[in-house]
């Protein structure tokens, strides 16, 4: 590790333990986010730390090893997207251990990375809640920027949520219904695929 970054690492660590919030720590414990560390520091008082620094890939590979919380998060506001590589992109989603970091990863940078839409494709068929997750989540926010995709990658989204939906996992068939619904908002053709898709079910995303 380069001795600049290793100040900044440092620096922000320090920083975490002024910041820190033991009763928003100990909530998250109960309700089942285990971390090493937790420090217990807001979103979007994390976003505000990140504001300060520039992106760095140096700096948010070292914070991404950090088995804390906040350094996990703000690795995800600090990678710039363009030099987040599919492998490394891969390495990252296979050591995401919670839902929180999931979403996290997906919403501030895997949805802006370069393969975002074919990695978010792979994602839905891993056999890891986690690793589905990010990829649903990613969809949905493409879906919002109205990225389209192929008749086949229809298809496989569409088998692939029908096949969440069926199961028992209930982060899981949060995040498919969420991507279902966004994508059902792009156009009337793509809502009526939805429709048609979860005409067996109990479930409506409009």
């Amino acid at each position: 590790m380069k001795p600049e970054t290793l100040k900044i690492l440092k620096q922000i660590k320090s920083r975490f333990r002024l910041m820190m919030n033991g009763v928003v720590a100990h909530s998250m414990r109960n309700k089942g986010l285990d971390y090493k560390i937790n420090w217990g520091i807001s979103f979007p008082e994390l976003k505000r730390m990140a504001n300060e620094y520039d992106k760095d890939y140096d700096l948010a590979i070292a914070l991404w090893k950090e088995d804390i919380r906040e350094c996990k998060i703000l690795a995800t506001l600090l990678m710039p997207p363009n030099e987040m590589l599919v492998d490394m992109a891969e390495l990252w989603v296979s050591e995401i251990t919670n839902y929180e970091i999931a979403e996290m990863a997906a919403f501030n940078l895997f949805q802006y990375i370069d393969d975002a839409k074919n990695l978010a494709l792979k994602w839905l068929s891993s056999d890891k809640d986690t690793v589905m997750i990010c990829g649903y989540n990613v969809l949905s926010r493409l879906f919002i920027k109205d990225k389209k995709l192929s008749f086949r990658e229809i298809n496989e989204f569409i088998d692939q949520s029908q096949a969440v939906l069926d199961g028992d996992n209930i982060p899981v068939r949060h995040a498919a219904l969420n991507s279902l619904s966004r994508f059902s908002e792009i156009s009337d053709e793509h809502k009526r695929i939805v429709v048609t898709a979860l005409k067996n079910t109990n479930l409506s995303v409009l």
